[in-house]
């Protein structure tokens, strides 16, 4: 069995695609996987699956909760192999200590073509960005909510994202190891 963690992109954002955290354990569990646990309303998932190949088994819970739901999300699925390997590229270490400031963005396919170049025009003073394999690490120091560069990040980079807060990358780790 394999341990997988489970990022949806935009689930109970702003009142579109509402998926409560019960529905989606019911119907992660209808798809036999096992030890379903969730991580706050934003959509996070940790479960085991004896299932190796990650493709399928995303499109699999995709189309269920569309089945369900009557909505198909966008989903990042990692091993915690895959997870632990992010946490050990942090690029800024230093930020583990204000973990609200500090982001990764899972991209749901590697950029082809990122423009960087526009990313470090926007970018404030005291923000840092690193583009690892198909993380961007973000460090907003004044919150993404301030910032041009976290807005047009995904634009920039062409491909779809889904991002959470060092902290909450910390206690999917956590979950998934337990």
């Amino acid at each position: 069995m394999k341990t997988y963690i489970a990022l949806f992109r935009g689930l109970n954002v702003g009142g579109q695609n509402m998926l409560p955290m019960q529905a989606l354990v019911a119907i992660l569990e209808s798809l036999g996987l096992g030890q379903v646990k969730t991580y706050i309303q934003s959509g996070n998932a940790v479960f085991r699956s004896d299932k190796a190949n990650v493709a399928p088994l995303s499109e699999q819970i995709c189309a269920a909760i569309k089945q369900h739901q009557g909505f198909e999300p966008q989903l990042v699925l990692l091993d915690l192999a895959e997870l632990e390997q992010a946490v050990r590229a942090n690029p800024f270490p230093d930020a583990e200590t204000q973990p609200n400031t500090l982001h990764l963005n899972f991209l749901l396919s590697a950029p082809a073509n990122p423009d960087l170049n526009a990313l470090a025009a926007i970018k404030k003073d005291n923000e840092r960005y690193s583009l690892i394999d198909q993380v961007f690490y973000l460090h907003a120091p004044e919150g993404i909510g301030r910032s041009k560069l976290a807005a047009q990040a995904e634009k920039r980079l062409g491909v779809a994202m889904t991002g959470r807060n060092w902290r909450t990358v910390c206690k999917l780790v956590e979950l998934a190891k337990a």
